[in-house]
């Protein structure tokens, strides 16, 4: 294990997964899965009515780094807007692939600055954050009333 990659930060995370219960009735439900490592990680959540996580549910089979990733996912995503959660994922991924300097707004996501340049590990680290924005996108899709107007008979 790398030191820097492995950091007592990471591990302590790692260790506090916050929201590790499934939801008995969420609004939508989904599983990301790494083919590199196999690690794994579903996500549940129910919105509230102004269309923001108001719970959240999650079953975590990852590597220290997914751990990480969903603890930090897990504290900051009570609240969070669909648009909110995708533009924290599409940060984490262009900061992990080094096309941007910082991983955006989302609190404590500098902490895998040492796992750029391993992007075999860059996948575990997405999947908490691909599945929460995906998750909201499909249960907000699901809420929204149907605003095309029916075909002219």
């Amino acid at each position: 294990m790398s030191a820097t990659l492995y950091n007592a930060q990471i591990l302590r995370l790692a260790t506090a997964i916050p929201h590790q219960q499934r939801l008995d009735q969420p609004q939508a439900t989904v599983s990301r899965r790494s083919p590199i490592c196999g690690s794994r990680v579903t996500v549940d959540v129910a919105l509230d009515p102004q269309g923001r996580i108001a719970a959240l549910g999650q079953e975590v089979r990852a590597c220290a780094l997914g751990q990480a990733s969903a603890a930090l996912m897990g504290e900051h995503a009570i609240g969070r807007s669909p648009a909110e959660l995708a533009e924290a994922r599409d940060a984490l991924a262009a900061f992990l692939a080094g096309e941007r300097d910082d991983p955006g707004a989302w609190p404590g996501l500098e902490i895998f600055l040492p796992a750029r340049p391993h992007a075999a590990r860059h996948p575990s680290i997405r999947l908490a954050f691909e599945a929460v924005a995906e998750a909201a996108a499909t249960a907000h899709a699901a809420i929204q009333p149907d605003l095309q107007e029916s075909p002219p008979r």
